[in-house]
């Protein structure tokens, strides 16, 4: 047992004499840090190094809108906040922190000034995060076709593991004290840190759509740096659905992330590929199968 990530560092030699295969999350890869996340030598599941491009806001726009995304509009000044903006802190943490503004005054009465933030347009909608996992060791199923220099290449197997909605306190159960104007007379103000998770099937006609975006998000990881070993598996296209049903991409997690893993019993989404596969199942499974062929550099960093 360890008092905190940091000294993975330390047992590195340890971990590698047992065969250790580390499985990145929001928790290891927000307390470690990036930086010793990459120095940690010990074979981790995926790539990671596309978190350095998932630990930036910007480098997520960058790489989420060259896949074809569309994403809610980013504010450079806060003096340009003339209706609902949330801001956002950057790194996984749940939640925590984030606010909603709805002028400058809002923004600076709420704002840490001393960490790195976004400003994004507030898409009124409901909040589905789409869960996926691409395993590029496979050669059936729904194939990612490659762009760019892997243009006419099948570059492996994309699957829907599941979908879910989160519940957020405190903001889910604000609209029953009144107006926002109202709780902040009562000196409240809405939070929006993630308390769990509820399973979502979501109408068949955004499914394509779905598809879409996470074949253009994985085609697109190949083509962010020379020799990119591009996005490997689970990742969460995080989405709002608004009346007009369209879907808006506000983050990227390149990893297993809240939600896809607690359906350990699988999912509708994930029971079509087989019964009671979870992610979680679902990694186990890509790891043995690689092994078995000598794979596991095309699955391991």
């Amino acid at each position: 047992m360890l008092d905190h990530y940091h000294e993975m560092l330390d047992h590195a030699e340890w971990f590698r004499e047992r065969n250790v295969v580390i499985i990145p999350h929001g928790s290891l890869v927000e307390y470690l840090g990036s930086d010793k996340f990459g120095a940690l030598e010990v074979p981790t599941f995926g790539n990671r190094g596309i978190l350095h491009w998932e630990s930036s806001r910007a480098r997520q726009r960058q790489w989420l809108e060259s896949g074809g995304c569309t994403m809610p509009r980013v504010l450079e000044d806060p003096h340009d906040i003339d209706g609902p903006v949330i801001v956002k802190y950057a790194g996984a943490k749940g939640g925590r922190g984030y606010f909603i503004a709805r002028d400058y005054r809002d923004f600076r009465r709420n704002v840490d000034i001393e960490e790195e933030f976004t400003i994004q347009e507030y898409v009124l909608g409901c909040r589905y995060y789409l869960h996926f996992f691409f395993d590029p060791t496979a050669e059936d199923g729904f194939q990612v076709q490659g762009r760019g220099k892997h243009a006419g290449k099948n570059l492996g197997r994309l699957e829907l593991m599941s979908m879910d909605r989160r519940d957020e306190s405190n903001v889910d159960e604000f609209y029953k004290l009144g107006s926002l104007r109202d709780l902040r007379e009562m000196a409240l103000e809405p939070s929006f840190v993630v308390t769990g998770n509820q399973p979502v099937v979501i109408r068949e006609s955004l499914l394509p759509r779905a598809f879409e975006m996470a074949e253009g998000t994985v085609a697109a990881s190949f083509e962010l740096e020379e020799n990119s070993r591009g996005m490997l598996g689970p990742f969460c296209l995080e989405t709002i659905v608004t009346d007009q049903l369209e879907f808006k991409v506000f983050e990227i997690s390149a990893r297993i992330v809240a939600g896809s893993n607690p359906f350990v019993g699988g999912s509708p989404y994930s029971d079509i590929n087989e019964t009671r596969m979870s992610t979680g199942r679902r990694i186990a499974r890509s790891i043995r199968k690689a092994a078995d062929d000598n794979r596991l550099h095309d699955i391991l960093s």
